[in-house]
């Protein structure tokens, strides 16, 4: 399988100013949290929105009603369900965003066994996002066993989350390179390129993406 450009999601924005120079690098997709629980909270409306970058907003349980009020206050492009919402609630929020949106249920992920958890939501949501198992709901800044990811069998793209870091460019363009990637359509990066929570090091995050094209275009090359 040649190597793929994946879709790049930058998680835990906030910061208006932050997000106008994280945009600038020419990012695929931006999340923003309304969890109240987490250090990355949007509890107000930053005074710059990405206008290039597709908005996502991520949720943990939460109502209906509310998530559909921030998506249209935020003109969100994608929800993603973080917490535990199961097949009934999904099909609930579905059915009124429509089309219109796209879905992301995010699974926490320790061994193969886990990915049963996904099937009940098969055409249901558009992509899974694969996280790791910690004691936050996200950003915890540790990385789960890619291993167990060749037992994922269904057929529902997905991105890859939970640890990723400015050295990880050769193991990621290893692990898309691979067939059991095929289905692996992006990487969600946060924590580990933060200066603080919901503050994202530019430098850092423009340097690693710079080297992550390299070694993909090397290999695409080398492949033809």
């Amino acid at each position: 399988m040649h190597p793929i450009k994946p879709i790049i999601k930058v998680c835990g924005m906030r910061d208006a100013e932050n997000i106008r120079e994280v945009e600038s690098l020419g990012i695929d997709l931006m999340g923003f949290i309304f969890w109240s629980k987490s250090s990355r909270y949007v509890s107000e409306r930053p005074n710059y929105l990405p206008q290039k970058a597709k908005k996502v907003g991520v949720f943990v349980n939460e109502d209906t009603e509310t998530i559909m009020q921030i998506a249209k206050d935020y003109a969100l492009d994608f929800i993603q369900l973080h917490g535990t919402e199961s097949p009934d609630i999904v099909r609930s929020i579905r059915s009124v965003c429509g089309d219109g949106i796209a879905i992301i249920k995010a699974f926490n992920i320790a061994t193969a066994d886990d990915f049963a958890q996904t099937k009940p939501y098969e055409g249901i949501v558009n992509y899974f996002l694969f996280d790791t198992k910690g004691k936050s709901v996200g950003g915890n800044g540790e990385k789960f066993d890619w291993n167990v990811l060749s037992a994922y069998d269904s057929e529902t793209p997905f991105l890859l989350s939970g640890g990723i870091g400015p050295d990880d460019v050769e193991v990621l363009n290893s692990y898309l390179s691979v067939l059991g990637s095929k289905h692996c359509i992006g990487i969600d990066l946060n924590s580990r390129f933060e200066l603080a929570p919901g503050l994202k090091d530019v430098a850092i995050l423009q340097k690693f993406l710079n080297e992550l094209n390299r070694s993909i275009n090397s290999k695409l090359s080398n492949s033809k």
